[in-house]
């Protein structure tokens, strides 16, 4: 088995709940959607990577880790593109180099989500509002499907799991709401740690008042939401 990398480098978690936390990324190559804002666009290709077989993955990652690293993300690029070796990995920095492992993931394969879960402690669950035009809007509905799915996988096998929604100026509160009816008529809002909104930077950026708007929307349903920006840019790291 090889995988392909883009890179791997410790910094400070940039996103979510766990922000300001030391991280060691681990960045797969290659991802099948296209979201408009996104912001690792040289991950997006497989050619972009450079392969590696397991054991040479592994002495990379081992060679990256710095002291007092919190956790290590599984990240992209879309890294259940390549789950087996994902799974490995995730195995390996679990179970050898006694680090916590997250999944940064846009949950496009529920199936593929399951077989690494096993070795995953944290879990962000990050649905696509249509607006960010992932995938064609006839398969928004699938996507949708699965990142629901993976949701529940992640919440009934107890892992630290908390959602993560890209909102711009054309984000609908309508289209918010009925996510939230969904999560929550499945009983799965109870298991989630947090609701993060995070506003795209630049082109499409909401405005505060569209920010407010969203926030109460959700505050309904989830009063631990949090509206936090990408503060690795802010702060000008990787």
């Amino acid at each position: 088995m090889r995988v392909g990398i883009s890179e791997v480098f410790t910094s400070i978690e940039g996103e979510g709940i766990y922000l300001g936390t030391k991280t060691l990324f681990i960045r797969l190559a290659g991802c099948p959607l296209r979201c408009f804002y996104c912001d690792t666009p040289y991950a997006l290709s497989m050619g972009n990577g450079r392969y590696y077989s397991m054991d040479e993955a592994k002495a990379l990652i081992g060679s990256r880790v710095k002291g007092n690293t919190f956790k290590a993300n599984f990240t992209g690029g879309e890294p259940l593109l390549q789950h087996e070796a994902v799974r490995e990995l995730a195995r390996y920095v679990r179970d050898e180099l006694r680090l916590k492992t997250y999944l940064e993931s846009s949950c496009y394969d529920a199936s593929r989500f399951a077989y690494v879960l096993p070795y995953i402690d944290i879990c962000k669950i990050e649905f696509k509002l249509s607006d960010a035009h992932a995938v064609m809007d006839s398969h928004h509905g699938r996507l949708l499907e699965n990142e629901l799915l993976c949701l529940r996988y992640a919440v009934e096998h107890g892992k630290a799991t908390y959602i993560k929604v890209v909102v711009t100026a054309q984000s609908r509160r309508e289209e918010v709401e009925e996510l939230l009816g969904m999560i929550s008529g499945d009983g799965l809002g109870k298991g989630i740690e947090g609701f993060v909104l995070q506003p795209v930077n630049g082109t499409g950026e909401p405005t505060l008042e569209h920010m407010l708007a969203l926030y109460d929307t959700v505050y309904k349903y989830h009063p631990n939401v949090r509206i936090i920006p990408q503060m690795h840019k802010v702060m000008g790291i990787p």
